[in-house]
């Protein structure tokens, strides 16, 4: 790689870490231009797990106070995000490389349709009543579907948090806001975990996970900043309307 694509490298993480912290859907910006740049599509997968992981630390810590109380859906759900990130992991690199790129166009059109309903996921769970009641009874419910959205996750990510939501959404019953920073912390343990296991496993671009990671940790900062000044709905549209276009442009290919 030369100056000019070692720049567009960290631009992208960049804009993916932003867009991460304002609206979602970071991987949708990140994972294509890896491969423009010639990185195989597992590797540019992989590479851009291990890059964009360290940025869910910085949702964790804005929203660890609603985290408070939840100590035992961590426990229960947590295990179940970790073994699915792992599981993820492993399935992606038992996929040959001419199978995964057939599959990016349908991963990446599903990944832009979870973010264009997000919004509509948000108010109808807003909607509902708040309160705790049942957590016990439902836990053990939400356990398995939390392990299979964990392994997309491993798997390629894009659309992970809207999915996490969804599950939760459907299994607890509480308010949006410690939901939402549950997903955070699922999403961490999901991610996470399939990182390291690429790690030890995985085609990792060193050089090039470094400069994202500084990248997106960079964006991630930037969004947060941006926050009160940027719609997030706006963006998101604007987001999902990139990875419909990337998606054409795959099945062109």
């Amino acid at each position: 790689m030369n100056g000019i694509e070692w720049a567009v490298a960290a631009l992208a993480a960049m804009a993916g870490g932003a867009v991460n912290a304002l609206a979602g859907g970071g991987t949708l910006i990140t994972f294509p231009v890896l491969t423009a740049l010639g990185i195989p599509a597992v590797a540019a997968n992989v590479t851009n797990t291990v890059a964009l992981c360290p940025g869910y630390m910085g949702g964790i810590l804005v929203q660890s106070k609603d985290l408070r109380g939840q100590g035992l859906r961590l426990k229960m759900l947590l295990p179940a995000a970790i073994l699915g990130g792992i599981a993820g992991g492993f399935l992606l690199l038992r996929t040959g490389e001419r199978q995964f790129r057939a599959l990016v166009p349908f991963l990446i059109l599903l990944a832009s349709l979870l973010l264009a309903f997000q919004d509509v996921l948000r108010i109808r769970l807003s909607r509902r009543p708040e309160g705790i009641g049942g957590i016990a009874s439902r836990l053990e419910w939400a356990a398995p579907p939390v392990f299979l959205a964990a392994a997309y996750g491993g798997y390629f990510g894009a659309g992970l948090s809207v999915i996490f939501l969804a599950v939760l959404g459907l299994a607890l019953r509480d308010t949006l806001t410690r939901l939402n920073a549950l997903k955070q912390a699922l999403s961490l343990g999901a991610n996470l975990s399939a990182a390291v296991f690429f790690v030890f496993s995985g085609p990792v671009n060193w050089p090039v996970a470094a400069v994202m990671a500084i990248g997106a940790l960079c964006g991630g900062a930037l969004g947060g900043r941006l926050a009160g000044r940027v719609r997030p709905a706006a963006l998101r549209r604007i987001v999902v309307s990139i990875g419909i276009s990337v998606a054409l442009v795959y099945w062109l290919r």
